[in-house]
Parts: structure tokens; sequence; C-alpha cells
């Protein structure tokens, strides 16, 4: 069985010594310590410090918070200490202390105490988001596109115009505007418009008229015509 130490500052500016010389008094053999935020999780002396544990050992600190920032964090940390069938031990915080029946219980309570907040802020999430729907208010992404342009960029298309044109007015991208005309009646519509376009194209060809003096507005105007667009 080892007893090992776990000390932690959170800035260059202040010192580990009285941490370390407490954790050498109680007893450690070895003393991990590092300068890293508490909000971090991803402190490596702590990860060194809880995998060095085996079974039977003991992770000893001077005060909670310097192991934790958190009810959960603690709570986590201390389920991986129980994983590898160490005990943790806190000098400043008689209570916490897994060695004797009393510190495990009184972390057995503070643990259901940590899991019955948690269910109550669920709850009153889940009932404000409820009410929030109810009063209208919709939640995710706001729209890329007003009503008016989900309704303006079809017509535009259908029009003539490109996907990158509209899109660029617009300000999205093509592929936004390219969702709109998912619906396979617009697709078809679009498609018998292009095809009633170059027919009309082609028989002014050959016609010698030259496209140059025809509008693509008269062209487009002619080919919803013939496509059964409007």
């Amino acid at each position: 069985m080892t007893t090992i130490g776990y000390a932690r500052v959170s800035t260059d500016g202040q010192s580990l010594q009285s941490q370390t010389e407490a954790l050498h008094l109680a007893g450690c053999g070895r003393v991990y310590s590092e300068k890293q935020s508490g909000v971090r999780s991803d402190r490596p002396q702590l990860a060194k410090a809880l995998a060095a544990l085996t079974a039977g050992d003991t992770l000893v600190v001077c005060k909670l918070d310097r192991l934790a920032r958190s009810t959960r964090d603690l709570l986590n940390t201390l389920a991986a200490i129980g994983e590898h069938g160490a005990t943790f031990k806190s000098l400043g915080d008689p209570w916490a202390d897994t060695t004797t029946p009393h510190g495990r219980l009184m972390l057995t309570v503070l643990g259901g105490l940590a899991e019955f907040e948690r269910h109550l802020i669920l709850s009153r999430t889940a009932e404000g988001r409820t009410r929030a729907q109810a009063n209208g208010v919709r939640f995710g992404r706001k729209p890329a596109l007003t009503p008016y342009q989900r309704a303006e960029a079809p017509r535009r298309r259908e029009a003539g115009e490109t996907l990158t044109e509209i899109a660029k007015s617009m300000n999205v991208s093509h592929m936004t505007i390219a969702r709109l005309g998912n619906d396979a009646r617009f697709a078809v519509r679009v498609l018998a418009k292009q095809i009633a376009c170059k027919t009309i194209q082609e028989q002014l060809r050959r016609q010698g008229v030259k496209l140059s003096y025809v509008s693509a507005r008269d062209i487009n105007m002619q080919a919803s015509m013939v496509g059964g667009t409007s």
C-alpha cells in the first residue's frame, strides 16, 4: 500500500512548497505537483497520479479544491480512484476520507445530492423549453433566408438566373438555394423550361435570327408558356 500525494496551484506566481511539505508530513512517498488551472480537465500530473494508483493505495490532497472545482468533477475523479481499488483523503477536509466508513458515507450522500441537483436542472430546462415553444419561440439556428427570400429564390431560378447569382445576392451559399428546389414538381418545371428555352433558341437559329437581337426575357416568357410554367 502506497500513499501518493497530489498538489496543485493555479498560476506560476504561487508556490507548491507548502502543499508538498504537508503531503510529505502526511506520509506520502510520492508527490505529483503541477501549476494548472483547476478548470482544466487535462492536468498531466493528476493523470499520472491516478495512473500510478494500485489496489490499496491512497491519494492524498491538502484541500478538495486542489483536486476539483465542482462537485461533478470531484465525483468523477473519486470514481476513477475507486476503479483502481484505491482510496482518497483530503487533509483539510476530514469528512472527505474514503478510508473510513464515515467518510465514504458522506461522499455517497454528496454524490446523491449532486445527482438530484442534475435531475432538477434537466427538469427545469425541459419545462422552460416547453413553455417557450408554446409561446412560439423557435430553437436552433436562425434561418438563413427570410420567408420572402424562400419564395423569391425559386421564381428567380425559373426566370433563368443561376444558383450562384441568386445565392450571392442573398448572401448565402448556392447549396442553400439548391435545397429550395428539392421539390419534385419544381424540378420538373425548371427542367421543362430549360428544354423549352433551348428549343426556341434552336428554332430561331434555323430561321436565321441572331440571338443577340432577342432578349433573354422574351425567350423565358415564351419558354414559360411552352413549358407550362408561370
